[in-house]
């Protein structure tokens, strides 16, 4: 029984989140058309409304840790549900993500998407995609919070997936730091479904990777960090992986 009001509440949830979401793009979009302000405006505030709605029609609650950065650095994430995505970009004062180019074309998520300078990649030509997005950056991308996800896209609580280069060529070129970030969200929040789990679905912000290491030393380090983290925050949440 208990199971069957959670998952009404959480079809419940899914069907206002994103009926509300054109109207809320609709409703800030002259002011973003005119000034980048106003898209950073649209999108932190649907975010900070869909935390808000997820704690009382769900009972799921967020909690941040660590420091987020303010400077120019290159943010690096564990992905497992749309739930980071919007949690990381709010915690941040400029973030713009390097995002698959197909998603440009998306309703509502794509302009804004323009608006916010992110850097859109093709990821089926692999080396020619990765020129250009380091291209990209080099154009006026790199200000502000540059966040990435070095597996490349959603991955479920408990499965394995490498760390691609990608984000190792940006850090050797970029020369800044890289702000490692763990997760838990996937927990209640899962890549695919309906059904949301109540709870608290934690988000840290870890110590910097300085620059200099060399590509393969990052990459490595990077991967420990996360993948570490995130498997101790699941674990606080009753999830353990089997690694």
């Amino acid at each position: 029984m208990r199971y069957a009001i959670q998952w009404l509440r959480s079809v419940i949830f899914n069907v206002q989140m994103y009926l509300i979401m054109p109207f809320w793009g609709l409703a800030f979009f002259p002011w973003a058309l005119v000034d980048q302000r106003g898209a950073f405006a649209c999108c932190k505030s649907y975010s900070r409304y869909i935390r808000w709605t997820a704690s009382w029609m769900i009972g799921l609650k967020v909690e941040i840790r660590g420091t987020p950065p303010t400077g120019n650095v290159l943010v690096a994430a564990k992905h497992q549900s749309f739930l980071d995505v919007m949690q990381i970009f709010t915690a941040l004062p400029r973030g713009k993500f390097i995002m698959k180019k197909l998603l440009k074309y998306a309703p509502i998520v794509g302009q804004y998407a323009v608006r916010l300078n992110c850097v859109m990649v093709d990821r089926g030509k692999r080396g020619a995609a990765i020129q250009k997005m380091i291209e990209d950056v080099k154009a006026g991308h790199a200000d502000g919070q540059l966040i990435i996800y070095p597996q490349g896209t959603r991955i479920a609580p408990g499965v394995k997936a490498p760390y691609k280069v990608g984000t190792a060529v940006l850090y050797d070129q970029l020369q800044q730091p890289c702000v490692p970030v763990a997760v838990s969200v996937g927990v209640f929040w899962p890549k695919r479904g309906i059904y949301r789990k109540p709870g608290t679905a934690v988000i840290e912000f870890l110590d910097p990777i300085e620059p200099g290491l060399s590509k393969e030393e990052f990459l490595k380090k990077l991967e420990h960090e996360i993948e570490t983290h995130s498997d101790r925050l699941m674990a606080e949440a009753g999830f353990h992986a089997d690694r």
